[in-house]
């Protein structure tokens, strides 16, 4: 194939690749529904006399989300190249349907859609969506240096988390300075809320009953018990929080706990293969959109 075919193509073969490794019907609910629930609740936490409403700073700021999760996922595909040709021999990086020039064609085109969108919003909305941007990078270029950053699950997992935390920040403080929410120091605790939530998904998908030493899995860390107790937990402290956080708005994503709480139940007592990935992505899903409907519906007196 020649080079000038090749690129007719990209845009064909980046699809192919949007579609099968960042699934919109996921990752675009999840980044919007993440998004207009953290700028909801913000709204009361600050105890603003006004109901939320979307307006195009919301679109804006989803749109980046979005955006920066495909970016963090092109980066993650080129990072665990190697890793991916001895355990996933079919991903698009390593069967040839997408290149690495390609991706990296794909990520500055992000960027630059990212700051063209922030440009409306407010300068610091600008630096933050460049520091996540920015940070992924960073780790990408950390773990080929340092290789043993990758090797243990754990300590990978506290070097990467701060790409979403990054995120959450860059939407809070995008609010305050545009406006549209008051400063509250509350808002470390409703940051943590979301972390909270985050992380139960992340312990619930790399938790399984079988042993293989070379997965990477937390199960193989602290057990299938411990690394399901933990995203429970980690479940229970995000609903714990709600509520304290937002009085009556944060009381419907409490009913979110039954999904990880049955999935662990499911897991434990059946031994289900890997039965907590589904009930936690639902937790994940219920959590948010209740916590959205919370901080709209009491605000506004329905």
């Amino acid at each position: 194939m020649t080079s000038t075919s090749l690129a007719r193509q990209t845009p064909a073969r980046l699809g192919h690749f949007v579609l099968r490794m960042f699934r919109p019907q996921i990752y675009v609910t999840y980044g919007v529904l993440w998004t207009v629930t953290l700028e909801a609740a913000s709204r009361v936490i600050s105890q603003s006399a006004a109901p939320w409403t979307p307006s195009w700073p919301t679109a804006a700021r989803a749109a980046s989300v979005v955006l920066a999760l495909l970016f963090a996922r092109m980066v993650d595909e080129q990072k665990d190249l190697d890793y991916d040709r001895r355990h996933n021999p079919d991903r698009p990086l390593v069967t040839g349907a997408i290149t690495v020039t390609e991706l990296r064609g794909a990520m500055a085109l992000i960027a630059v859609l990212t700051v063209a969108l922030n440009l409306l919003v407010s300068a610091l909305s600008v630096l933050l969506i460049l520091l996540a941007l920015g940070y992924t990078l960073l780790l990408a270029a950390l773990e080929r240096r340092f290789p043993r950053l990758g090797e243990s699950l754990v300590v990978s997992l506290l070097v990467s988390y701060p790409v979403q935390l990054l995120l959450s920040v860059y939407l809070y403080f995008s609010l305050v300075t545009n406006g549209e929410t008051g400063a509250d120091a509350r808002a470390v605790p409703l940051l943590a809320m979301f972390a909270c939530a985050f992380l139960q998904f992340e312990f619930a998908r790399k938790t399984e009953w079988r042993q293989d030493p070379q997965a990477r899995l937390y199960s193989e860390v602290f057990g299938p018990r411990g690394s399901a107790a933990i995203s429970l937990a980690l479940a229970a402290a995000a609903v714990a929080l709600a509520p304290a956080l937002l009085g009556r708005a944060g009381l419907p994503p409490v009913a979110a706990l039954v999904f990880p709480a049955l999935g662990a139940w499911r897991f434990l007592m059946h031994k289900r293969p890997s039965g907590l990935m589904l009930p936690g992505m639902g937790f994940v899903l219920f959590f948010n959109l209740l916590c959205f409907y919370g901080s709209t519906a009491f605000v506004s007196g329905w």
